[in-house]
């Protein structure tokens, strides 16, 4: 049985475009980085693994939704970046190491704000490109009152 929560989450992703899933995605990978270090500190082993466990789930899912045919040297480096965010998290839940998930944190970190850069960049150049709408829903003509 799904709760309010559970049904407001599946909406939000089923309803989400590309760009605000791969952001959803970071915020789901920092979160539970965050928890697994709070937790670490609390010397619970078992939520730490839980909690690396599931962001280490988010950082594969990011690596392999990657597209090098279209990504080019971009997807490899942000591969190579996933890669060792993985690492990272095997060693901090094999040593109990927080330095590899604040590296964790501060890689995932840059890289979201990486990306919400990106994405406001490609929407006002896409609005850019777009020519306004007229009152009457109908595309208008940057060049108004002209002849053509």
């Amino acid at each position: 049985m799904l709760t309010p929560l559970n049904q407001y989450q599946n909406t939000q992703v089923s309803t989400s475009s590309p760009e605000r899933l791969l952001l959803m995605l970071y915020d789901g990978a920092i979160n539970f980085t965050r928890i697994a270090l709070d937790k670490m500190g609390k010397n619970d082993i078992a939520g730490k693994g839980i909690f690396i466990g599931k962001a280490q789930a988010i950082v594969s899912e990011l690596m392999n939704t990657l597209n090098h045919e279209v990504g080019g040297d971009i997807s490899r480096r942000l591969e190579q970046l996933y890669i060792y965010l993985i690492d990272e998290y095997l060693a901090a839940n094999i040593n109990n190491s927080p330095r590899s998930l604040e590296n964790a944190l501060k890689i995932l970190t840059i890289l979201r704000d990486t990306w919400i850069e990106a994405i406001d960049i490609w929407h006002r150049e896409r609005d850019a490109q777009t020519p306004p709408l007229s009152a009457a829903g109908q595309p208008q003509s940057r060049a108004v009152g002209q002849m053509g």
